[in-house]
């Protein structure tokens, strides 16, 4: 039976188990040396010893006469490394899967002899069959009377499909489909996603959708459209903002969480390090929290918090879904096929009226760009919408301290409105068969209708005004697209699918590219509004100008200059 890692006991010592778990590091692979020839230095004869599983080279006690030896006791023999025999070994750190983890992940080391060595990458999950031994600890040079763990592999069965680790029982799998036929279903899960944060219900649709995704594709030349779709909530504090991505985070299947404050770029992707410990001083390969969410949720917050030249090792990861590694003669491809939702505050702290939101976003175009949809969360004062946060706060504290105890009536109607209508397990599983099981396919309708959106935009776009949309725009549409299908487990996107794909572009578009009332989607792709950069065009032109009359370009000389309006 297939076991958690923390759940290993002495019992296993000496017998055959199987565990679950995420590769975390590997070694090169190396040769092992299996029968070690020796060559006593006194007779010259050459004496063979059968070397044990563990690490430590075993030596001949004395020079064996059984095997043509001398007998002495005292002589030194040297190793023959041409005529002993050899094996390929490598060593790997198992890691304990995240779902459904009590406490910090345990680790396991794997070794993998002969033809298994080399078989696993870092970001694998992989169910292991093999002995389990007990290895000797030492303290300087003192034995300790407690082992290390380690278990010799026998064979590796790699997860070929996405939530193959979360089992559905045939019950299951029926009130699964049941559910799915609810007409309701969208405000179903969207009131199961974070009930005790008041409002956001637009946000937590797209949260919703993002945790069913759109269905990657595999072109005939090789290439890759991702169906992960990429969100970014950017707001003032007190927001919820970390909140509603812990919620996320606990419903998400591999999901894994980190804070963009803590991470480096090896952090997030992967990296080649000198382990002591592990790699006995030499460079082994190590994971990432994006390569280890692979097919899953990787959720940052704090992302404007990263160093920049961190951030940038995120643009592969998200867009082209792996990243490379050419260090220390290790190279190596690492996929990281996963959902980023990140959270960031504004520049200044807060939002400022009187500036665009988007120049107000500390984060690179180039990185923006990557996001399908990206969301302002404001704290503006509202009177009416003000009191009805304050009583929802209130109402959450009030259950919290009276959970347990006798409750009347009406605590007992205010547990119902905080209390999700789909429990953490039912939602992880239904997102889970939904993804394994439901490929949706855009029918003609879904795609006039995108398509009809797209022109219209262009359409009203001019030189002046700037441009509305960009291709980049459909793909994110037909993701959201196909999670909404997933979400009522359909094979087919409807029209209504594409509708509601398109009334999230709308309000991201809307939030976010918004310029004198116009729409400007070169705001989030480059960073500078359509207009803004026809002014700095001018302006450069008026420098160049004054430049080859003058031999330089004053500034009384730009205000003065009628190409230049202010």
């Amino acid at each position: 039976a297939k076991r958690r890692i923390s759940d290993i006991r002495a019992a296993s010592l000496g017998k055959l188990i199987s565990v679950d778990g995420i590769v975390r590091k590997i070694t090169e692979v190396r040769p092992k040396v299996t029968d070690a020839k020796f060559q006593c230095l006194k007779c010259g004869a050459v004496i063979s010893v059968a070397q044990q599983s563990s690490e430590e080279l075993k030596e001949p006690a004395y020079c064996y006469e059984d095997q043509g030896g001398c007998g002495r006791m005292r002589t030194n023999f040297k190793l023959l490394d041409e005529e002993s025999n050899y094996i390929d070994t490598q060593k790997i750190l198992l890691q304990e899967n995240p779902e459904g983890l009590r406490g910090e992940p345990q680790n396991l080391t794997i070794y993998a002899d002969d033809d298994l060595a080399g078989l696993v990458m870092p970001g694998d999950r992989v169910t292991v069959v093999g002995i389990l031994h007990g290895m000797t600890r030492y303290a300087g040079k003192k034995k300790l009377t407690t082992l290390r763990k380690v278990l010799d592999a026998v064979s590796f069965v790699h997860k070929e499909y996405a939530f193959e680790e979360i089992e559905v029982s045939p019950e299951e799998e029926k009130m699964i489909k049941e559910a799915s036929s609810k007409p309701d279903i969208y405000d179903l899960f969207v009131q199961s996603i974070a009930p005790t944060i008041y409002g956001m219900d637009i946000e937590k649709h797209a949260l919703l959708l993002q945790l069913f995704g759109g269905v990657p594709k595999e072109m005939p030349d090789g290439t890759r459209i991702r169906g992960d779709i990429h969100i970014l909530l950017v707001g003032d504090p007190s927001t919820a903002k970390s909140q509603l991505l812990k919620s996320i985070a606990n419903i998400a299947p591999r999901s894994m969480f980190t804070s963009g404050k803590s991470s480096s770029a090896a952090g997030l992707t992967a990296s080649a390090v000198r382990s002591d410990d592990f790699g006995e001083g030499k460079w082994t390969l190590e994971a990432g929290a994006l390569v280890l969410a692979d097919m899953g949720t990787a959720i940052i917050d704090e992302i404007d918090k990263m160093r920049p030249q961190d951030r940038d090792a995120l643009h592969p990861a998200m867009e082209q879904q792996e990243i490379s590694i050419a260090k220390a003669g290790i190279n190596a491809t690492l996929k990281t096929r996963c959902a980023v939702l990140a959270a960031a505050n504004p520049s200044l702290g807060r939002f400022d009226v009187f500036k665009d939101i988007v120049e107000q976003i500390n984060l690179p175009s180039t990185l923006l760009s990557r996001f399908d949809l990206i969301f302002p969360i404001t704290d503006r004062p509202n009177v009416e919408r003000d009191s009805r946060l304050a009583s929802h706060i209130l109402k959450v504290h009030r259950i919290g301290e009276t959970r347990g105890t006798n409750l009347d009536s009406d605590m007992i109607e205010a547990t119902d409105e905080i209390t999700p209508l789909f429990d953490r397990d039912f939602i992880r599983k239904y997102i889970s068969f939904a993804k394994t099981h439901i490929k949706p396919v855009l029918t003609q309708e879904a795609e006039d209708a995108i398509k009809d959106f797209y022109l219209q935009l262009r359409a009203a776009s001019n030189y002046d005004t700037g441009i509305a949309i960009a291709p980049r725009q459909i793909e994110a549409m037909v993701r959201l697209a196909e999670a909404s299908a997933r979400v009522r487990l359909s094979s087919l996107v409807t029209r209504e699918d594409a509708e509601r794909a398109i009334n999230l572009m709308k309000y991201y578009i809307k939030m976010v590219a918004m310029e004198d009332n116009y729409m400007d989607i070169d705001k989030i792709e480059t960073g500078i509004a359509h207009k803004g950069r026809g002014r700095l065009q001018a302006l450069e032109e008026a420098i160049k100008a004054l430049e080859e009359e003058y031999g330089y370009a004053s500034m009384d000389k730009l205000l003065i200059l009628s190409l230049i309006h202010i």
